[in-house]
C-alpha cells in the first residue's frame, strides 16, 4: 500500500505542477534602437557641454551636486540621465 501511496502523490505533483516560468531579457532589441536619431530618443552626445545641453534640451528636472575627483554630476531629464565630469557629457542613460 505505501509503494501505491507514493506512486499516486507523484503522478498527482508531476500531473498538477505548473511549468517554470521566467522573464526574458531582449538586450539585443535594446542595442538595435537607434541611440540619437529620429527613430530613438534624442539625448546629450558624449562631449557636448553643460551649456550646449542645456540649450539643446532645456533645464533637468534634477541636479545632482558634483562627487569625487574628477567631479562627476549627473542631470535627470524625464526619460534620461546625463553624466558629466566637469563640464563634458560623459554618457547618457535612458531610463527603463
Amino acid at each position: 500500500m505505501t509503494f501505491r501511496f507514493f506512486t499516486v502523490v507523484a503522478f498527482l505533483i508531476t500531473a498538477f505542477a505548473q511549468p517554470a516560468v521566467a522573464d526574458v531579457l531582449l538586450i539585443d532589441a535594446i542595442n538595435q534602437e537607434p541611440i540619437n536619431s529620429e527613430e530613438g530618443l534624442p539625448r546629450p552626445t558624449r562631449g557636448m557641454t553643460m551649456n550646449q545641453v542645456k540649450q539643446r534640451y532645456g533645464n533637468p528636472d534634477v541636479e545632482y551636486p558634483w562627487v569625487g575627483h574628477p567631479p562627476i554630476t549627473r542631470w535627470d531629464y524625464s526619460n534620461y540621465s546625463v553624466f558629466f565630469e566637469h563640464q563634458y557629457v560623459l554618457t547618457s542613460v535612458v531610463h527603463h
